[in-house]
């Protein structure tokens, strides 16, 4: 292979040139250098430390001086002023900062090490996603991404936005104006009929007489409901409703109220459905007569599903509405036919179930409102109620205002 050495330098020449020895410090320290800008962004040079004893620094000094060499580097470099930096004394060998400091290593601040500005991390990291977001992988991850915080954000504004919606379901109460049941007035202050147990068009629990009846009353010869007509004369007189109209809503209410005493129903009630369904029983030019009732008969429309009123054909051959292709809704509380002889009652003693009779339509619109064990005194089953008489929610709101209408003007009458 030859002379490796003359192969090394590159030079033809027979012998290849020493290198110089370093020269470290007697003591055994190594020299640290300073980082560069010094002056601007490092604290003032700490205080060497005093040497341990005076021969010690002597020896240090001396073998500083006899190490160093002519044209030797010194510890001080330009500095960022274009002056040479170094410690107050002037320009010092690596020796000589090592030992004036002790030999101790000059700690440099974290803020010289990262230079980065926030923005340039900020666009690198901008860039890094957008060149990712274009590769397959970030094509299909980022829509992913997107869509999962888009279907948290919304479930998490629908749990602040709806607080009250959230595990349990809207009732009809709540969901209208009003969220309360009508305004309800006292009961009527007419000596009331006496306990009841065999009233007309309910069928009484055999064997289980109502508290404080103990022999079957004497009815009043005729018409029940002439009971009240003294206080639906004092009714009438502040709410406009027609005497025979308003017997008929007391005394349901009365027969309901020992019949079926969880169910609370108030005239009210029954008196506006009377009003919003025939302006009780005046529709179609009728007249209620003092037997309750209304001539002509009031038979509705024809329920064809024209001009938006349900298609329900025929179900009584027009026994009842004389209409064998649709039904017609009858009477001052506007019943189907099928409806009517599901609920039908008779409320006046006569021994015929009458839907144009307001005395039989209104105990049995009350016994229909009545169904399913619900209590009119509750928001949600008053309108649970009126609605299932006619699922509209127009409709339900006038029964609610004209209810509570009646409830207010009458509530000082006794």
């Amino acid at each position: 292979m030859g002379d490796t050495r003359r192969v090394v330098d590159g030079e033809r020449r027979a012998t290849a040139r020493p290198l110089r020895p370093a020269a470290p410090p007697d003591d055994g320290t190594r020299s640290i250098p300073q980082p560069r800008r010094e002056r601007d962004s490092l604290p003032p040079n700490p205080p060497a430390d005093p040497p341990r004893d005076a021969g010690a620094a002597a020896d240090a000094g001396a073998a500083a001086d006899a190490g160093a060499e002519p044209g030797a580097k010194t510890d001080a470099e330009p500095g960022a002023d274009g002056g040479r930096e170094g410690t107050d004394a002037g320009p010092e060998t690596k020796a000589e900062a090592v030992a004036e400091s002790g030999g101790r290593r000059r700690r440099m601040p974290f803020a010289h090490a990262v230079r980065t500005r926030p923005t340039q991390l900020t666009v690198g990291a901008a860039r890094a996603t957008r060149a990712w977001s274009r590769r397959p992988g970030g094509r299909t991850t980022l829509p992913a991404l997107f869509l999962l915080a888009l279907v948290a954000a919304a479930a998490t504004a629908g749990a602040v936005v709806v607080p009250a919606a959230v595990g349990r379901p809207e009732t009809v109460a709540e969901a209208t104006p009003s969220q309360s049941v009508p305004q309800t007035a006292a009961a009527p202050a007419t000596p009331p009929l006496p306990e009841l147990t065999d009233l007309p068009g309910t069928t009484a629990p055999t064997g289980t007489p109502l508290p404080g009846a103990t022999t079957a009353p004497v009815l009043p010869a005729g018409r029940p409901a002439d009971a009240f007509t003294g206080w639906a004369q004092r009714v009438s007189a502040v709410t406009g409703v027609p005497v025979v109209a308003l017997q008929a809503y007391a005394y349901a209410e009365l027969v309901l109220a020992q019949t079926n005493r969880g169910c609370q129903l108030s005239w009210t009630t029954l008196a506006a459905i009377g009003y919003v369904e025939s302006r009780h029983g005046a529709a179609n030019g009728a007249t209620l007569q003092a037997d309750g009732r209304a001539l002509p008969e009031i038979k509705g429309e024809p329920l064809d599903g024209q001009g938006g009123r349900s298609r329900i054909l025929d179900t009584d051959q027009g026994l009842l509405d004389g209409d064998r292709v649709h039904d017609r809704a009858l009477g001052p509380m506007q019943f189907i036919p099928t409806t009517w002889q599901e609920i039908g009652a008779d409320a006046d003693g006569d021994g015929v179930k009458n839907p144009h009779d307001i005395d039989d339509a209104a105990l049995a619109a009350g016994l229909y409102l009545c169904k399913g064990g619900r209590n009119m005194t509750i928001p949600g089953d008053w309108w649970g109620a009126i609605l299932s008489y006619n699922d509209v929610r127009r409709y339900a709101q006038a029964v609610f205002d004209k209810a509570d209408e009646y409830g207010r003007l009458s509530r000082n009458v006794r």
